[in-house]
């Protein structure tokens, strides 16, 4: 909102007021704010849950330390979604599609994950939501990113095309006395995305539908609104696995978000995005704002959130964490990078999937069900072998950085 006041005052010629054209300026602007919300305003909310008696009930799995965090206020995830949502809505382009995409992610896993709190704090019942709602609402969030992505106008990517022979007549000349070919750009609709390690780093979707000749882009399409669904139901999950350690899926987040800050830059700026070989993606830049705020939130949350906890985020906050990352990497083309980036709640996942299965399996095969881990999810495992939380969601916090420099290299490595 404050973007359109000051691009008024801006053309009334107020000194200084086109300092909000800059997304630098705004992105700096919408981490400050996001981190005073998440500390300052967070203080109050935490307060206010406590007198609601809003507490977690814990089960006792035998785990140290465990028992101690029963009557901690849960639902903090508030916390972080007002302090996306208010920077967002001062500092961003509200006409902008990314945005709106990702303002609407927001809100509906918040809502999703509020609800399921609500079942288990004030209705009490510890199933809480059940789960077929969860994934019915997730699948028809990727159903809402995936169709929009597909029809909007607005979602192009800019690409060199080949120059035609008129073209080819003014070719400028370089510095070293040879002729160059012109460099010619136009704005498609494209199922294309990147994919890591491979030196043509661009997949298509529609190879997929090479068979159905014209119509290969539709089953192109159709695809990638399947991995869509499954990319957000996954991450979405796989956050909501993590956060069971103080801390660990919010500092998690945070570094997701800040390698995803940096994605997104690069693929808004054209110069940028020519220089390391990547898609541009006009008008993405915008998103940068919103990752700020995202991260300002993440942070500032840790600061409760931090061992040993006075509030945890519930599902109000795990959802939304992880279905803010799923549909972001999805917007700017970075999807198929998720197992690395997310790589801590892809382990998660597969930890409970694991376990679950060969327990099963063994069950059936030999009359007793056995384990894989001591305990799942992941980190739960690493609790029953004796380690400190603490020490815990360091070394998780650690590996989450080591896959995020791995994540930006990949932009080089082919």
């Amino acid at each position: 909102m404050l973007y359109y006041l000051f691009e008024y005052l801006h053309k009334l010629k107020v000194p200084g007021a086109g300092v909000f054209q800059y997304i630098t300026f705004r992105s700096a602007a919408a981490i400050i704010l996001s981190l005073l919300i998440a500390t300052v305003v967070g203080r109050h909310i935490i307060r206010l849950l406590r007198r609601q008696q809003v507490g977690e009930e814990i089960r006792d799995l035998g785990l140290e330390g465990q028992m101690q965090k029963q009557g901690t206020p849960t639902m903090g995830g508030v916390i972080i979604l007002l302090s996306i949502l208010v920077p967002v809505l001062l500092f961003a382009r509200l006409n902008n599609i990314y945005i709106q995409l990702m303002l609407i992610a927001t809100v509906w896993l918040g809502l999703i994950g509020f609800l399921d709190d609500y079942i288990k704090i004030f209705k009490r019942d510890k199933r809480g939501l059940k789960g077929r709602f969860k994934i019915i609402g997730q699948v028809g969030l990727g159903l809402i990113v995936g169709i929009t992505l597909y029809v909007s106008d607005d979602v192009l990517i800019r690409e060199r095309v080949p120059v035609t022979k008129s073209e080819v007549a003014v070719q400028a000349v370089g510095d070293d006395g040879v002729q160059e070919k012109p460099v010619v750009y136009r704005d498609v609709k494209s199922t294309r995305t990147t994919i890591p390690f491979f030196k043509n780093n661009q997949f298509d979707y529609a190879w997929f539908g090479a068979f159905a000749g014209k119509h290969a882009e539709q089953i192109g399409w159709f695809i990638f609104i399947i991995i869509t669904i499954l990319i957000v139901t996954a991450v979405s999950n796989g956050a909501n696995l993590t956060d069971g350690l103080d801390g660990l899926a919010t500092g998690t987040s945070a570094i997701a978000g800040v390698t995803l800050g940096i994605l997104a830059y690069v693929s808004g700026n054209m110069i940028y995005a020519d220089y390391l070989n990547i898609m541009y993606i006009p008008y993405s830049g915008e998103l940068v704002v919103f990752i700020s705020a995202f991260t300002g939130a993440t942070i500032g949350f840790l600061w409760y959130n931090s061992y040993p906890a006075q509030v945890f985020m519930g599902d109000t906050g795990s959802l939304s964490l992880g279905g803010i990352i799923a549909v972001f990497a999805i917007i700017i083309h970075k999807e198929l990078l998720i197992p690395v980036l997310c790589g801590i709640f892809l382990m998660e996942n597969l930890s409970v999937v694991m376990q679950v299965s060969y327990f099963k399996f063994t069950k059936r095969r030999f009359g007793e069900g056995r384990r894989i881990f001591l305990m799942a999810p992941l980190h739960h495992h690493y609790q029953k072998k004796g380690l400190p939380e603490a020490k815990i969601v360091t070394r998780f916090w650690i590996v989450g950085i080591a896959l995020a420099v791995l994540t930006i290299v990949t932009l080089k490595i082919r």
